[in-house]
């Protein structure tokens, strides 16, 4: 399983094949117990990856779309900082924010927005995106 290629299609029918060895009691590698773990969080995308994967899907947040699939993607990220505490600090940042959520789904998606928002600003200036200044979002999400 190629979780970083960078054929978008194939990236997205991992979700799916993934939801379809959930659905029929498969085992899962590490990697796909990661994705499944998403998938289980978010069962509003379940009728999505329970269709057919629409090759060349495109979402457009201009028009109120969110995509499913790099929304997921941004957790599995916030999964994997976590995992590895990078940047140094978003352990102890997640722990700030899951003692003022109380609830580790709302805790992620607040930490995803910030994610989000970091990478958009990379792309919009075509440089590395900041781990400082991701790290400092996330922590001021504690102090609002």
């Amino acid at each position: 399983m190629a979780v970083f290629s960078q054929d978008r299609d194939a990236l997205r029918q991992q979700y799916h094949d993934v939801w379809q060895k959930m659905q029929s009691g498969h085992m899962l590698s590490a990697l796909e117990q990661m994705i499944a773990d998403v998938i289980a969080l978010h069962p509003e995308y379940h009728p999505l990856l329970s269709s057919p994967i629409q090759t060349g899907q495109e979402y457009f947040v201009e028009n109120g779309q969110t995509n499913p699939y790099l929304h997921m993607g941004l957790h599995i990220a916030v999964h994997e900082q976590l995992s590895i505490d990078r940047p140094l600090g978003i352990v102890g940042a997640y722990k700030q924010l899951l003692s003022k959520t109380a609830d580790r789904h709302t805790a992620e998606h607040l930490m995803v927005d910030c994610l989000a928002e970091q990478l958009w600003l990379a792309q919009q200036h075509r440089q590395p995106p900041s781990e400082t200044a991701y790290l400092k979002a996330v922590q001021g999400l504690s102090e609002k």
